[in-house]
C-alpha cells in the first residue's frame, strides 16, 4: 500500500480526476470522476452515480488507475490499486452524506480505491516515474 503526501492530496481539492478500467476482455474504459476525493493516506473515495461500464469493470475485477493534473503547471499524479464498490455500510453512508451536503445526485455505490503505487504525472524527464 502507498502514502499519499499532503501535496498529491491537494490535487482533489482543485483539479478533476479521471479513472481508467478495464473489462473482462481488457477493453479499456476511462471517465471523469467529479467526486473523487481523497478518503485517507492510502485510499480514494467516490460516489458512482451513472452505475454504468466503469462501475461494471470495478465489479468484475477491481482493476483502477486514477490520474489527477494541473495543466497551468503541467504536474500530477496517477494512482493504481484495487477498487471495491459498496452498497451499504460505512463507505455507502459517508457517499450518501457528501451527496446530501453537497447537493449532488443520490450514490448507487461507494467505490474505494486502495492505492498500490503512485507515479508521476509531470512533464519533461520525470514523467511517468515512480514515487
Amino acid at each position: 500500500m502507498s502514502v499519499m503526501t499532503d501535496d498529491m492530496k491537494a490535487y482533489f481539492d482543485k483539479d478533476l480526476a479521471y479513472i481508467a478500467t478495464v473489462d473482462h476482455d481488457g477493453n479499456p474504459d476511462v471517465g471523469p470522476k467529479m467526486s473523487l476525493r481523497v478518503l485517507d493516506d492510502s485510499h480514494l473515495i467516490y460516489n458512482e452515480m451513472t452505475g454504468k461500464q466503469i462501475y461494471s469493470n470495478i465489479k468484475d475485477n477491481g482493476k483502477a488507475i486514477v490520474a489527477v493534473a494541473d495543466l497551468p503547471t503541467m504536474k500530477g499524479y496517477r494512482f493504481g490499486g484495487t477498487a471495491t464498490a459498496y452498497t451499504e455500510g460505512k463507505y455507502f453512508d459517508m457517499a450518501k452524506e457528501w451527496a446530501e451536503k453537497g447537493g449532488h445526485p443520490a450514490a448507487k455505490a461507494a467505490v474505494v480505491i486502495e492505492i498500490d503505487t503512485i507515479w508521476t504525472l509531470d512533464a519533461g524527464p520525470k514523467a511517468g516515474e515512480l514515487v
